[in-house]
């Protein structure tokens, strides 16, 4: 079973940890692709819908359809989908749609937790039209990540045993020559990794540890299990680590590492980045497929 599905369960929770990075991060992905008005999308594991969400307002897209296997995502996702949007549970390995349907497949802080990433790139190259793309970002969990990676680093120095689960070293496919071996294994050509970077400010020591909480994601998983003086020492030590400013605040940056490619053949008519062109249109009913 996918790590995603066990411990990425309830919408609300995610938000209040991730959620409000997370759509920052979509928005500026979604900025940067090469789709055109009006296309057919798939957003591959799209959790509560952060991206499907960014890429309906900065593309202007006939339909995005996100998949995720969890249904308490999924949920969370529907109650806020823009009207271009549906959402259903499926899995991102096995997309509920013909060869060459769709004109994009997205997928955003995902890949990682697929038990089979490979797979799910063969699946999104398979599930676009030729010339389509497939484009994916994950968060730099070894360097860039700022809120993981002080917290992990905090755990470790608190109980050595943390090491093991930091994100950085369980998924070292987030990184850029991973990300592009991963792409080009599926078939894709035109494959290019960027950098998307984020600035992530928190109001106070509250604002960034009350989410870890929450037991939603690996970091907040592993403060669940700890006793109470554990879980102090490890949220004193992680707030004598963060670069408060004098009213408290403390800013840090999420980066993430971007992939795309495309699918060989030839493409049927222009794509202007939707970041910078878009035309409005009425789509079909949310409850089409691509």
């Amino acid at each position: 079973m996918e790590e995603r599905f066990d411990t990425w369960a309830a919408g609300d929770g995610y938000e209040r940890y991730m959620g409000r990075w997370s759509r920052l991060v979509a928005d500026a992905f979604a900025a940067s692709l090469d789709v055109g008005p009006r296309a057919r999308w798939i957003d591959a594991g799209g959790g509560t819908g952060a991206l499907a969400r960014a890429g309906a307002a900065r593309c202007r897209p006939r339909l995005v359809l996100g998949v995720d296997r969890s249904a308490a995502f999924v949920a969370a996702a529907r109650a806020t989908a823009p009207g271009t949007a549906a959402f259903a549970v499926a899995d991102a390995q096995a997309l509920p749609v013909r060869d060459g349907a769709c004109d994009a497949v997205v997928s955003g802080l995902a890949l990682n937790f697929l038990p089979a990433p490979g797979a799910a790139a063969v699946e999104a190259a398979r599930a676009v039209r030729p010339g389509g793309l497939v484009a994916a970002y994950v968060w730099d969990y070894a360097e860039g990540m700022g809120l993981l990676r002080r917290f992990w680093d905090a755990a470790a120095a608190v109980d050595p045993s943390a090491a093991a689960l930091d994100e950085g070293r369980r998924f070292p496919l987030c990184r850029p020559e991973p990300l592009r071996a991963l792409w080009t294994g599926a078939g894709l050509t035109a494959v290019e990794v960027v950098l998307v970077e984020v600035p992530t400010v928190f109001t106070g020591f509250a604002d960034l540890w009350d989410p870890f909480l929450a037991g939603q994601g690996p970091a907040p998983g592993y403060v669940a299990s700890l006793a109470p003086a554990a879980r102090r020492r490890l949220r004193d030590t992680l707030a004598g680590a963060l670069p408060a400013r004098r009213d408290g605040s403390i800013a840090l940056t999420a980066r993430a590492w971007a992939v795309s490619g495309r699918r060989t053949g030839r493409r049927t008519g222009p794509s202007p980045a939707c970041g910078r062109q878009g035309a409005a249109g009425a789509g079909p009913s949310p409850g089409t497929r691509c």
